[in-house]
């Protein structure tokens, strides 16, 4: 089986002008690990993809190519994610709040 998701990280590490082996060190990681993944040999375990998605400067569902529609958010979530995205002066204490912040 291949894995989709290297084609993505390979376009989105080319897009930010990286090499594999650049992408490896902001990620911690291999540059054949890197290599891997780009040819679908294998997959990045699920921790690291905030890693990835961090060092590509890339969202999680542009990476992973998973999109929520409008209908499958309330009206509330749509204005927090809107909030979120214009203030960015508090982003990281509401990532911390919620307990998604880098450790």
């Amino acid at each position: 089986m291949k894995y989709e998701i290297g084609g993505r990280i390979r376009f989105f590490r080319k897009k930010s002008g990286l090499t594999q082996e650049q992408l490896a060190q902001k990620i911690d990681v291999t540059k054949n690990r890197v290599s891997n993944w780009e040819q679908g040999i294998n997959r990045p375990d699920a921790d690291i993809i905030g890693k990835i998605c961090r060092a590509l400067n890339v969202s999680p569902s542009s990476l992973l190519d998973v999109h929520l529609s409008d209908e499958e958010l309330t009206p509330h979530e749509k204005e927090v994610i809107t909030a979120y995205r214009e203030k960015t002066d508090v982003q990281n204490a509401v990532d911390i709040l919620l307990g998604i912040a880098d450790k």
